[in-house]
């Protein structure tokens, strides 16, 4: 069978799917509807969703970084992460959250959390999941625990996090966070929340709800924003208008073109290595900036 093409209308179906309303049957229905047939949606739906099969970009063995599974103070109750570093650091650097999109601690993030490292950094990639038990293997189960999360709890432990690694004795007491998907939203209700965040980079994340509650950010901000998503970016000019109402230090770049979810290299169909590079770029370039 040709490999059936893949439509904005499908990509839109597995964000509603991801994000909103739709459940796994009603999408595949959906999908069904849109590729012609039930073998064309089995084939397309593996190309949206993200594949863990996926080569690492960083070996989790990679001799140039320790890396270790950790356990630390939450806002309330035991927060896990994995927290990488340079293994042969020379004097203290700063420190990056790593945050993780609607699925959880999987090993697409713990890579990235690799990749800073190997930038230089103190990487530390939070399980948010933690207070429901962690990361499931299951993508799929840690999808709908998500729900299952007190927002005013996932606040704290993120508050908590900041604390951990301004504190770290590897560290230089600077502290940043980078977050996609969900994990964006969270690094900007994180610079709400935290005055002692340094610089938080989101991508494609959701904009703080309370747009008066955004006079309460320290943190420099760079946000990366997905051309074709149309749900995020219905929040960017509300966002920007508060932030510069409250003389804050940002940046935002949209990249043309662009899926949600485009730094995701294990994602075939939403992957876009142009605009990731160049936001990847951006990210660590800003990182050094303010964090040093």
């Amino acid at each position: 069978m040709t490999r059936p093409a893949i439509t904005q209308a499908m990509i839109d179906a597995y964000d509603e799917y991801t994000h909103l309303t739709l459940d796994r049957r009603n999408f595949m229905e959906t999908l069904t509807k849109l590729t012609g047939s039930a073998a064309a949606a089995a084939v397309i739906a593996p190309m949206l969703a993200a594949s863990q099969a996926q080569a690492a970009i960083v070996a989790d063995d990679d001799a140039r970084l320790k890396a270790e599974d950790v356990a630390y103070p939450g806002g309330a109750g035991e927060m896990k992460g994995y927290l990488v570093q340079p293994a042969d650091r020379a004097g203290k650097l700063p420190a990056v959250i790593v945050i993780h999109e609607n699925r959880g601690l999987n090993p697409h993030i713990r890579d990235v959390a690799r990749r800073i490292a190997l930038e230089g950094f103190v990487a530390l990639a939070p399980d948010y999941l933690s207070p429901l038990g962690g990361t499931p293997p299951d993508e799929e189960k840690a999808r709908e625990m998500f729900g299952q999360l007190d927002a005013a709890q996932t606040v704290a432990n993120g508050i908590a996090t900041v604390a951990f690694l301004k504190g770290h004795e590897s560290g230089n007491g600077k502290v940043g966070a980078v977050g996609f998907c969900w994990g964006g939203g969270t690094v900007n209700l994180l610079a709400v929340n935290s005055p002692d965040l340094g610089a938080g980079v989101a991508y494609y994340g959701a904009q703080p709800k309370d747009e008066a509650a955004v006079a309460n950010i320290k943190a420099a901000l760079l946000l990366h924003y997905a051309g074709m998503d149309e749900r995020i970016n219905a929040g960017i000019d509300a966002y920007k208008a508060a932030l510069e109402k409250g003389g804050k230090d940002f940046q935002v770049h949209v990249y043309d073109g662009a899926q949600h979810a485009f730094n995701n290299d294990t994602s075939e169909a939403r992957y876009n290595k142009e605009a990731a590079d160049l936001a990847w770029g951006r990210t660590i370039a800003f990182f050094r900036e303010k964090l040093s």
